[in-house]
Formats: structure tokens, C-alpha cells, sequence
């Protein structure tokens, strides 16, 4: 009951479990099946239901409205089929951001395990929501189905140190609404209990490349708080296990913002939105130099034929070795 609560802070529950103990940890071998486990078509599967979910929907999937409550009905689904009590926590919106059509609210999405510290928090978030314009199937599809692969992998129970909690938020194409709101409902104890954020937005563009955020930059907001490289490096490092090599770059802003201004170590996977990819990027990643990373983004054409499987597989396999690395790890970050 203590785990379920700390778990559900500031939220509603809407599953149900009995907490476990578990035994000694050994370092590596997590990570190791993990990466063995996860699979980019199945992290596919995700998305073609999303793509379903907006085309049953006006074409899009936005918070507020019918297409982003069926996306939440489709991740809460999906997580309660892997084992895990799953939270949610509604959050205020202003009468524009609600559309004018009298939904005034919106909901985030939050599962932790049962083992691992529930003092000791391993963050990795997504944003569920999709513009007005288009369906969202690469952003932010791919990173809501590259954590829901790796949540259905981990299980709910898995062997680790640290609880690991997965969030899915809203509104995120609107001020980072529902990522704002978490933290600001969150007590500085509960805040405190997050050793780091890892945010995925954008991991599966067309043309895409392979960036990195956190540690990167002159002041906090551009690279993070102490201890944000160090997160960087580990998911720099897992990517090049894959064999893509990364490219550090500063935050610019999106759901690591809210944890970031709290003094959480954050990083961020992101692969290029409407920007071009350079010659030297091309020569590094592959791909079409002088072409946007994503000519599809924010768009009608964000659909599934828009994403790129070999950029979303590099990426899911390093964020569960992430995921893994730090579930596991007894390091402090500084």
C-alpha cells in the first residue's frame, strides 16, 4: 500500500496489484535481456493503433478530444496487460487550449513498477497528444510506442534497484501543459524522489539523425542540472551500441522543461524535426542532406508510412538499455 501510494501521487487509480520484494541485483544482465527482448515491430503495433485511433477521429489525435481519450484508453490497456497499476491525473486547461468545447481538463498517464526503491525514481515520459493538423504517428507516436515496448518487456515486477516509472503525457503541443502540471502537483518530497527524467520526442523521422539532449549548453535550462550529462552520456553510449553515434545538443524546450526548472537530471532522445540535415550529418547517419529531418511534422502526412523502423530501432533498443543501466545502477548522479 505504501509503494501504491507513493506511486499515485497526485493521481486516480485505475488498476490494481500487490507489491513484491525481490533479491540481489546483478548489473548488466537486466540490460542485456531487455535490449534482447525489445523489438521494433513491436513497438509498431502500437502505432498502427494509434493511426487507427486518429483516423476513427477527425484525423488527429489532440488533448483535449475523442482521438487522445482513445489514445489514454489504448495505453492504459496496454499496461495493465503487462502487470502494472496504472494512475491517472487530470490537469486544468485554459478555455483555449480546451478548444471551446467545453473540456476543460485533461489526464496524464503514469505506471510505476512494484520493485525497485519507490525513494529512488528511474523517469522515462513521452507525450501522448498529436497537433490538430495530423494523426502524430512519429511525433509523438513513436515515443509513446517505444515506451510502452519497453514497459511490456520490463514488466512490473522486474529485478532492480530503483522503481522505474513511465509517464505519457498530455498537451505537450500546448506548453507542455501536462508535464507542467505533474511536477507542480507533485510535493517536494515526491520530487526529490526522481533521480532523473529521461524525455523520448521524436524517434522514428524519416530522414532522421541521432541527438541527444542534456549536458550540452551555457546555462540549466539549455543543458540541465548537475548530473543531466551523465544521463546524456548513458544513452549516447547505448545508441552507439546499436551503431549510430549521437550528437549532443541543448534542450530546446519540451516535457524535460518542468523537470529541468525542479532540479531533476534530465536527457532527451530526439531525431530532428522540420530542420535539414547537414552533409557531414548525412555522411555520419545516412539519409538525404539539405532534406528535413521530418518533412511530415506537424502535418496531415504524419501517418505510418512516414516512419522511419531502422531509426526507431537504434533508438528503442538504446532507451531500454538506458532504462536498464540506471534501474539497476547504485551510482549517485552529480
Amino acid at each position: 500500500m505504501a509503494i501504491a501510494l507513493v506511486l499515485l501521487a497526485g493521481c486516480t487509480s485505475t488498476g490494481s496489484g500487490t507489491p513484491s520484494t525481490i533479491g540481489q541485483v546483478v548489473d548488466g544482465q537486466l540490460a542485456q535481456r531487455l535490449k534482447s527482448d525489445v523489438s521494433e515491430s513491436g513497438a509498431f503495433t502500437h502505432l498502427q493503433a494509434l493511426q487507427k485511433i486518429a483516423d476513427e477521429h477527425g484525423g488527429h489525435r489532440a488533448a483535449p478530444g475523442p482521438g487522445y481519450q482513445a489514445s489514454v484508453d489504448h495505453v492504459i490497456a496496454a499496461l495493465r496487460a503487462a502487470g502494472y497499476d496504472v494512475g491517472t491525473a487530470a490537469y486544468g486547461l485554459s478555455q483555449r487550449e480546451g478548444g471551446g468545447d467545453g473540456q476543460m481538463t485533461s489526464q496524464n498517464i503514469i505506471a510505476q513498477t512494484r520493485t525497485g526503491d519507490p525513494g529512488h525514481v528511474v523517469m522515462i515520459g513521452a507525450h501522448l497528444d498529436s497537433v490538430k493538423k495530423g494523426p502524430g504517428i512519429v511525433d509523438d507516436g513513436s515515443g509513446v510506442a517505444a515506451l510502452l515496448n519497453i514497459a511490456g518487456h520490463l514488466g512490473a515486477s522486474p529485478p532492480v534497484r530503483n522503481a522505474v516509472r513511465f509517464a505519457f503525457f498530455g498537451s505537450e503541443e500546448n506548453g507542455s501543459q501536462g508535464s507542467r502540471s505533474y511536477i507542480e502537483s507533485l510535493s517536494a518530497e515526491d520530487r526529490g524522489k526522481i533521480m532523473l527524467y529521461l524525455n523520448v520526442d521524436m524517434v522514428a523521422s524519416p530522414n532522421g539523425g541521432y541527438f541527444v539532449q542534456g549536458g550540452t549548453g551555457s546555462n540549466k535550462s539549455a543543458a540541465g542540472p548537475p548530473g543531466s550529462a551523465t544521463v546524456a552520456h548513458v544513452l549516447a553510449d547505448q545508441l552507439a551500441k546499436t551503431g549510430v553515434t549521437a550528437q549532443m545538443i541543448e534542450f530546446v524546450g519540451d516535457d524535460e522543461s518542468p523537470f529541468v526548472a525542479a532540479n531533476i537530471p534530465a536527457a532527451g532522445a530526439e531525431n530532428g524535426d522540420r530542420r535539414k540535415k547537414s552533409e557531414e550529418q548525412a555522411q555520419i547517419w545516412g539519409g538525404q542532406a539539405g532534406q528535413e529531418f521530418d518533412p511530415c511534422y506537424h502535418t496531415a502526412c504524419d501517418r505510418l508510412d512516414n516512419v522511419n523502423r531502422i531509426v526507431l530501432d537504434h533508438y528503442l533498443h538504446a532507451l531500454a538499455g538506458t532504462v536498464a543501466y540506471f534501474a539497476t545502477s547504485g551510482e549517485k548522479l552529480s
